[in-house]
């Protein structure tokens, strides 16, 4: 029996089935992706791997957090959309729940640069969801294809110029005091395509204490060098002077008031302010038939202040520089009389962060307690093989070989000198084999292995600077069985997985939150996504994830927690969509329900299933001589009482953000071309 939110949900679409009984169906046109480092036929590539299209990123989206789009690929989840001081949390099976903030566990590229660090953290605060192409996400350990993460990948992609000259300024707002006033231009002019996109960003909160205000500015330059030749110049710009911090609440406070803020959060004044600037270039070529090369060359510069909840060290500051390069070549080739193409790379990166802690006095700086620089260098270097075993068997073998070398050095000596350093040298390897059981249909199977390291973050010392000494990178092996294709107008993808840990990082809460390794874990479980081309007009879709994540050696104060689920994930979570698009217009209905999840590692605060609505319509008409498009959206349509975050094993039981009830945002966007 389904929970009451899933009853709900199949309820909706089997009133919605009858819509489209007699519409005439469509042919689905091949779907080719990059995410794997190889540009190769999504049908044909023998992992878990799904794709958010333009039209699903930009039909009256709010563009507030990337969970509005990413909640469609199955073996997702997200959660802290409304906080943006502690950025949106993403977890592929399982792996970044326990991020404290931001993204863990998941490498995150954007127009091929990292975003994600050296050390393995991600923000996405720098990224215009405004202006995105698409979306691929590879779900699972694939430290073969970029090193450092267990999760998965999620490869972004943001506009390129398009042939007609345009220029569109757009005006948003909505409940909460959210206001966006923004404008984007693009176009080309003989080898040179050109797309900007700029923003001004504000919203009051649904809670108290969570006032955002934020700037940025997004460009990027095609320049086609010559045919099959490309250069990519991107360049990002980000203010964000005010991000406040409402905290995690009780249940019992949360049932006392849900806008309420965390009392230490209004008191110490909780929140950051953080400036970045990201360079980057893309090189892309065709060297001869069969044979191509990529480069790249980075540079990103971040500031941030923060103030925490609590005095000692509660001010925290670093001015960070992170950059790199990386280059990969492919050729066809040929293993005896087996044809293939082979793949090496290697990929640099360096991160210094410039890191203060002072005292919070309640929201005024006091004394310096810890002043360090952190260094953070990596050096990967791969081989990926391509072997046509027969004309409908082949196979992907990957090897990976990383160094990591993280250093502190201690400039505030004193309470003595806690400099350091840990260097790790890890090897990672997959073998993938992908069988054509019919032209429009695939099996695959995967077995791969990958590894992450502790961040600084999570390297922080509960007895002081420098190091934890007693935590490790955790190590992980998957093996996973999956089946994909095209059915006429239906696409479709199903993996059943199992993935084993061992030394897995989880968060703890003392005066701040600190990690350590448990024993072992096991995740397993059934992804399933499902999209319906039914006419021209209508759109159905539809993701479903099963979780089995368990510890399975893992003792926490004495108390042995074998066989206890692991907190902040679902235990089942479905997503369905109808869309109407009739001409350029378009009526979107949503519903993302959520099985029960728990709070903490021994499973003791249970958090309750919900399901929540959310629908969206848009006109598009011309008007002397522009292209307006008017539109709004109501989230939370039936006005639920669920969580936007779960702070997993938060100290006295602060475990809650309540997410708001119903709101709603309208949008008018002109485009001029």
């Amino acid at each position: 029996m389904f929970p009451r939110p899933y009853q709900s949900a199949l309820l909706c679409v089997a009133l919605s089935l009858p819509l489209t009984v007699a519409a005439e169906t469509q042919r689905l046109e091949p779907l080719t992706v990059t995410a794997p480092r190889l540009e190769r036929p999504w049908l044909d590539t023998p992992a878990a791997l799904g794709v958010v299209e333009r039209e699903d990123l930009e039909q009256a989206r709010q563009g507030l957090q990337l969970d509005e789009s990413l909640v469609r690929i199955p073996g997702v989840t997200a959660q802290n959309r409304y906080n943006f001081a502690q950025d949106l949390r993403v977890s592929m099976r399982g792996f970044g729940a326990r991020s404290a903030f931001g993204i863990r566990g998941v490498k995150l590229l954007v127009d091929g640069i990292p975003e994600t660090t050296t050390d393995g953290q991600s923000q996405v605060d720098a990224i215009d969801l405004t202006a995105l192409e698409r979306i691929e996400v590879i779900r699972g350990p694939s430290s073969v294809l970029h090193g450092n993460a267990t999760g998965g990948v999620l490869d972004i992609t943001t506009r390129s110029g398009p042939p007609e000259t345009f220029l569109q300024p757009r005006l948003e707002a909505g409940s909460f005091g959210y206001r966006r006033i923004g404008v984007q231009a693009g176009g080309q002019a003989e080898d040179l395509a050109w797309h900007v996109s700029g923003w001004d960003f504000a919203m009051d909160g649904y809670r108290d204490h969570s006032v955002a205000e934020k700037r940025l500015l997004h460009s990027r330059l095609d320049w086609d060098l010559a045919a099959g030749h490309r250069l990519t110049a991107l360049a990002t710009f980000l203010d964000a002077p005010r991000t406040d911090d409402p905290g995690a609440l009780t249940a019992a406070e949360v049932a006392a008031d849900r806008r309420a803020a965390n009392p230490n959060a209004i008191a110490y004044n909780a929140g950051q302010s953080v400036t970045q600037e990201r360079l980057g270039l893309v090189y892309r070529g065709d060297l001869s038939e069969g044979e191509s090369l990529q480069a790249r060359v980075f540079h990103t510069w971040r500031n941030f202040d923060n103030r925490l909840p609590f005095e000692s060290g509660g001010m925290v500051g670093y001015d960070r520089a992170f950059y790199g390069a990386g280059v990969q070549y492919t050729r066809a080739n040929r293993l005896g009389d087996l044809p293939g193409r082979v793949t090496l790379g290697l990929d640099l990166e360096r991160q210094q962060d410039d890191r203060r802690r002072h005292d919070n006095l309640l929201g005024v700086r006091g004394d310096l307690v810890l002043e360090q620089r952190e260094t953070a260098e990596a050096a990967g270097v791969f081989l990926q093989q391509e072997i046509d075993l027969t004309e409908r068997l082949q196979s992907t073998l990957g090897l990976r070989r990383d160094w990591v070398r993280f250093a502190v050095d201690d400039r505030f000596l004193s309470d003595g000198d806690d400099s350091g350093s840990r260097t790790f040298q890890e090897t990672s390897h997959s073998l993938g084999l992908s069988y054509a059981w019919h032209p429009q249909h695939r099996i695959y199977g995967t077995y791969g292995t990958a590894f992450e390291t502790p961040t600084f973050t999570e390297y922080a010392n509960p007895a002081g600077g420098g190091f934890n000494p007693a935590i490790a990178p955790q190590q992980a092996r998957n093996l996973e069985l999956g089946f994909k294709g095209f059915a006429g107008a239906v696409q479709y993808d199903l993996a059943v997985f199992r993935v084993d840990v061992r030394d897995e990082l989880v968060p703890y809460e003392l005066d701040r939150i600190y990690y350590e390794n448990a024993g072992r874990t096991r995740r397993q479980g059934l992804e399933a996504g499902l999209s319906w081309f039914a006419s021209t007009e209508w759109t159905f879709t539809g993701a479903w994830t099963w979780s089995d994540f368990t510890f399975r050696e893992f003792e926490d104060d004495g108390v042995d927690l074998a066989g206890r689920e692991l907190p902040a994930i679902p235990r089942q979570q479905l997503f369905l969509e109808a869309a109407w698009r009739p001409g350029r217009d378009y009526y979107i209905l949503d519903m993302l329900a959520l099985d029960r999840q728990y709070a903490d590692n021994a499973n003791t605060e249970r958090v309750s299933d919900t399901a929540i609505f959310n629908a969206r319509a848009g006109r598009v008409f011309r008007q002397d001589g522009w292209d307006v498009e008017t539109f709004i959206a109501v989230n939370n349509l039936f006005d639920q009482d669920y969580f936007a975050n779960i702070r997993p094993n938060a100290a006295l039981g602060r475990y809650y953000e309540p997410a708001p009830g119903r709101n709603f945002f309208v949008g008018l966007h002109v485009t001029r071309r």
